[in-house]
């Protein structure tokens, strides 16, 4: 047999053991010849069933093939004979003595008469040569086993066909997904999302009624081919093994990369957040050190003198300390904390109530008991189970992605959806008999753009809701016990759910009615619920089984098996343990009363926390997005709030503060804002504003106030910094230069400052741990940076054009994990290692030259690219093509921001155009321009910046005439601010690392802080508390760029070159106070 031919048999083989197809399996095994099933063999001979155990050996062999055939077929005849003696069934004896055993009279006539005798004897053990014959059965037939097992390993005929081949899971379905990613790639129409309707015949898709005019060529990588399995192929499956367009690589001797080809870091999927220099997004990276995998020969790079390939984290960085305790009533069942309002606790009991916490006040915003709404609209069957026991419990809450809506599943048959509004209210919005008898588990997914509520119950089902309208999208059937949890997930334009029942089960399905594409067996077939880590890239799982034992796995999702498993878990009576994930690093699992921690890379214990004592054996946890607190359920029927010291922090500004949270478009869910516009007075709180009062200099050296005048509704006062002593600003050391700094950055790790000149030079500063810093995080006041450079001493410089580089557009973007840099400045684009600053490659030569770059939020090898000539191009750095251009712009592009909850990107021109741009297909849905403020004009040409609010809904517009805040969605203005005529252009602005501010700077060299939900000047910084005094010179902020977890942190990058950290002082801890209305919902502009 060819050696193809058998490895496509053992797939098959694979294929129907997966599927238990048992009978088939081993007709299959027979019939081939191909893989000789011991353990299958084994079964048969303990059972007794010997024709089915010769016609199963008939497949590999014949009794006259060899001595040791003979010898087999002699042996399992015998043993036949010998058993039907000791039941003193004399006839079969002789049926089998005359048909089985006269083969082998020819061979040894002595033998076969001896056998013969055995029928005159009472027992055949009287025959010396017998007499060790045992009267067990079963331990005989093991005896057999292990005699026959010997042979069969010494005959040559079974050579090779005794080991299985080490084969990963469901190979059969990752090829045939291999193949139709390729047939989809070869289309001529491609569609983004293709219909695969048969294996039969190759996959064509159909050319489209009305075809669009001729455009770029858009390849579809990894597409994954849906038909079999949610994950598509393995990594890579429909990339080219050479890059299609050539890569040019830099001339200069830093680059000893060689031949290595363009590439980037792996791309993480998900909610993965990335940081461009030219946004200063720090709410759009990452969280510090999250961890991603690469491709190729490129390894990840890590500060703060950790080992190469490791980030910054460590078990210090966990929540461990309790901050406060939070009674609920009832045994804690299900716990999460907002999605963007960090301090909100959404806890569901026992007892069926859900309360709304506010952790940092330590009060409860609602609390809603177990009602149905509406029980005449109940089935019977559930009015019924009322009538006797109106009780039920909670199974799980759930937030929505932009936290605008909760859900929550009860035992009793009900979901119950509540909006969660301005002023903190909580009004119920949907009741949903979703499934008969208890709902187990709920989650929203966000597919096609459209949010849907997924729930599955006991009745063995899995079902899709229009969270909208509660209407019935899609039931997903197959699974045959209760299901017990689901776990939406999106990888690129795959949207999938899986879904794990109470025997072990898990399938996989997609938003259709065409069944399970997959199935596999939990980990010791528990009960699970499976978590992503938070950028999206690697899916774990968590459960126990019916004897006690717990499992916490790590998937290969594209093979659909068990690629890691953690030590740890104890063994339990009742109860299944409960796990979470956080900062893409850790897991946490509640287990034997405590909290058991994980690193992701390591399978062993990293550490316990114990939390004060005081928890049940199995807890409830659950971190907050930045992972800085943890709630964990108690034994007395409370919640514990561990905090690190960023935690504490948070809460500390959370008590001193109103909470504020803002529902996009103002009104209910799915309703458009009915808010009336404001008027172009109303945004009279500009520079003229603060400029026509008095400043009183105050003896203290306190924080000067100005009081607003009476022109405006609502007054308060502005907090003026005018000296040194009132903030914390620290001069990065640097050598004396006169070229300004074009672009900054904070690093993802919030250990380092990022800088690149005019003159196209990178600096990066790096804060180390010491005593007074020992986090090594970025700060004004302790610890002081110093100007790395790696031992070779290479410089990262980018390449420049023919012309000025002082008149080039510089642009940058920062990988997830600090490993990367992707550059230009006039030039070709640069990709430099930062931990060498050696140049990897480079590519895209001007003309046109790059002026803006921003990577793809959940494709790490994607990246965005605005260019002079006002195209945008979307293109792939690991594979050198480019994957979509889009044109609607008519000047240069200066500004891009991509939304995953929108699955948009919003891209802005020095024109003040702005376009939102659909990342399915990369269509163009609507554009616009900014408004000028009543009798003047807009700008000719001028940068325009755009930043994602940590909501990923709301847009931030910086203009040097006005900052506004968008509706990314509709381009709906909600906020807008006009610079003062008579005051100094604005030069850059960005939201603070919790997006609840936003710090501006301007030509005068004064920076302002606003208060994001309303655009309220709250702090002006002069530039006397953090500029040495020099009349002769005129020196200011050109980029202003925010610490991503460090909210009152910001740096600034001077037309002088020089960059300044910046932090307000101790005893105010902020940035001034939040004006009265900073809780006003955002309001459309008329």
């Amino acid at each position: 047999m060819a050696t193809l031919d058998k490895e496509l048999l053992l797939l098959i083989l694979q294929y129907l053991g997966e599927e238990k197809y048992k009978e088939t399996v081993h007709r299959l095994e027979s019939e081939s010849g191909c893989y000789f099933n011991m353990l299958y063999f084994e079964e048969l001979v303990t059972q007794g069933k010997w024709d089915e155990m010769e016609k199963y050996l008939f497949g590999f062999t014949k009794i006259e093939d060899n001595q040791q055939s003979m010898k087999i077929f002699f042996e399992i005849r015998k043993h036949k004979y010998l058993e039907a003696l000791d039941k003193r069934d004399h006839a079969k004896a002789v049926d089998i003595l005359r048909k089985d055993l006269r083969f082998y009279a020819p061979f040894s006539e002595g033998l076969f008469k001896e056998m013969a005798l055995l029928l005159t004897l009472d027992d055949f053990r009287e025959n010396p040569k017998l007499s060790m014959y045992k009267k067990d059965t079963e331990s005989e037939r093991g005896v057999l086993f292990r005699d026959l097992e010997k042979l069969i390993k010494d005959n040559p005929l079974f050579r090779d066909k005794l080991e299985f081949p080490a084969i990963k899971t469901s190979r059969l379905r990752t090829l045939i997904n291999h193949s139709l990613n390729w047939q989809h790639k070869l289309c001529k129409n491609a569609r983004p999302k293709p219909e695969f309707e048969t294996l039969f015949v190759d996959h064509i898709c159909n050319q489209p009624i009305a075809a669009r005019a001729a455009s770029p060529a858009i390849s579809h990588p990894n597409i994954a081919a849906e038909v079999l399995s949610p994950h598509g192929p393995a990594s890579g499956a429909i990339i080219p093994d050479a890059p299609s367009a050539p890569v040019r690589r830099r001339r200069s001797a830093s680059s000893s990369a060689g031949s290595a080809i363009l590439m980037g870091p792996q791309t993480p999927s998900g909610h993965m957040e990335n940081q461009t220099a030219d946004s200063n997004n720090p709410l759009k990276r990452p969280r510090p050190c999250e961890t991603s995998q690469e491709v190729g020969n490129i390894l990840p790079v890590s500060y703060s003198g950790h080992p190469h390939g490791h980030n910054t984290l460590s078990p210090d960085d966990l929540p461990k300390v309790v901050a406060t305790t939070l009674p609920q009533g009832s045994p804690v069942t299900s716990m999460e904390f907002h999605p963007f309002q960090q301090i909100l606790l959404l806890v569901g009991t026992i007892g069926g109530d859900v309360f709304l916490w506010d952790v940092g006040a330590r009060k409860k915003i609602s609390e809603k008991c177990f009602d149905v709404w509406k029980l005449d609209a109940c089935s019977k069957e559930l009015q019924e189970s009322l009538n006797t026991d109106k009780t039920a419990s909670v199974n799980h809450v759930a937030w929505s992605p932009d936290g605008t809506l909760f859900g929550v599943a009860y035992s009793k048959n009900i979901v119950h959806i509540y909006s969660f509004c301005r002023d903190n209210a909580v009004i119920s919005h949907l009741e949903i008999e979703a499934h008969r008898g208890s709902v187990n588990h709920l989650a929203f997914s966000y597919p096609n753009e459209q949010l849907y509520v997924v729930t599955c119950g006991d009745d063995r089902l899995i079902k899709v809701w229009d969270a909208a309208t509660g209407a019935t999208r899609f039931t997903f059937e197959g699974h045959e016990a209760p299901v017990f949890s689901v776990c939406p997930h999106q990888k690129e334009n795959i949207q999938f759910v899986f879904s794990a029942a109470t025997d072990g089960k898990v399938r996989t399905w997609l938003y259709d009615e065409l069944g399970a594409r997959g199935t596999y067996d939990a980990p010791g077939h528990s009960l699970i619920r499976m978590a992503y880590s938070s950028d999206g890239t690697r899916l774990f799982s968590c459960g126990t089984n019916k004897e006690g034992e717990s499992f916490l796995v790590e998937w290969d999702e594209s093979e659909g098996s068990i690629q890691r498993t953690y030590d740890g878990l104890g063994q339990r009576a009742a109860g299944i343990v409960q796990f979470d994930t956080t900062k893409n690093r850790f897991l946490a699992a509640g287990d034997e009363s405590s909290i058991k921690i994980w690193d992701m890379n390591n399978t062993n214990i990293l550490t316990n926390i114990h939390a004060d004592g005081g928890l049940p054996a199995s807890p409830c946890v659950r971190f907050n997005r930045e992972g800085i607190l943890l709630a964990v359920s108690t034994s007395d029927n409370g919640v514990k709030i561990l905090a690190t010291d960023d935690g504490f922090r948070l809460l500390r500004t959370a008590e001193n503060r109103s909470l504020a949270f803002k529902v996009p478009g103002g009104g209910g869910f799915g309703s458009s804002s009915a808010n009336a516009g404001i008027t172009m007075a109303d945004q009279s709180t500009s520079f003229s504003a603060t400029k026509k009062n008095e400043v009183r200099t105050l003896a203290d050296g306190k924080p000067r106030t100005s009081n607003f005048s009476t022109e405006v509704s609502t007054s308060w006062k502005v907090t003026e910094i005018t000296e040194p002593s009132q903030c914390y600003s620290l001069r990065l050391p640097d050598n004396v230069t006169v070229k300004k700094v074009s672009r900054l950055i904070y690093t993802n790790s919030g250990s380092g400052v990022l800088a690149l000149a005019s003159n196209a030079e990178h600096k990066l500063w790096k804060w180390q741990n010491s005593d007074p810093n020992l986090d090594g995080k970025a700060t004004a006041n302790a610890a002081h940076p110093v100007l790395w450079k790696p031992k070779s001493g290479i410089m990262m410089i980018n390449e420049t054009s023919d012309k000025n580089p002082e008149e080039a557009i510089p642009c940058l973007a920062l990988s997830n994990n600090d490993a990367y840099l992707v550059s230009a400045s006039g030039g070709e684009i640069s990709l430099f290692n930062m931990a060498t600053f050696k140049c990897m490659a480079t590519c895209m030569p001007p003309p046109p030259a790059a002026t803006f770059l921003a990577f793809h939020p959940s494709e790490n090898n994607i990246i965005g690219i605005g260019f002079e000539d006002s195209s945008i191009q979307i293109y792939n750095l690991r594979t050198s093509e480019v994957g979509a251009i889009l044109k609607g712009h008519r000047n240069r592009i200066t500004g891009l921001a991509f939304s995953l909850a929108l699955n948009i990107l919003v891209s802005s021109g020095a024109d003040s155009q702005l376009c939102v741009w659909g990342m399915a297909g990369w269509e163009q849905r609507s554009s616009m321009y900014l408004k000028a403020s009543k009798g003047r004009s807009m700008p000719a040409a001028s940068d325009t910046r755009v930043q994602f609010h940590h909501n990923e809904i709301h847009l931030l517009v910086v203009n040097e005439t006005q900052i506004a805040i968008y509706d990314a969605q509709k381009l709906d203005c909600l906020k807008l601010w006009f610079r003062w005529e008579a005051t100094s252009p604005i030069t850059s602005g960005t939201y603070s690392g919790d997006s609840q501010s936003i710090f501006v700077s301007s030509e005068d060299g004064t920076v302002y802080v606003f208060t994001a939900s309303n655009l309220r000047l709250r702090c002006r910084i002069n530039p006397t508390a953090y500029l040495p005094s020099d009349p002769s010179s005129r020196v200011y902020p050109l980029v202003i760029a925010a610490h991503p977890s460090e909210s009152n942190q910001f740096g600034v990058g001077l037309s002088n070159g020089h960059v300044y950290a910046l932090e307000p002082s101790e005893s105010e801890g902020t940035w001034g106070t939040s004006p009265p209305g900073s809780t006003d919902n955002f309001k459309s502009f008329a």
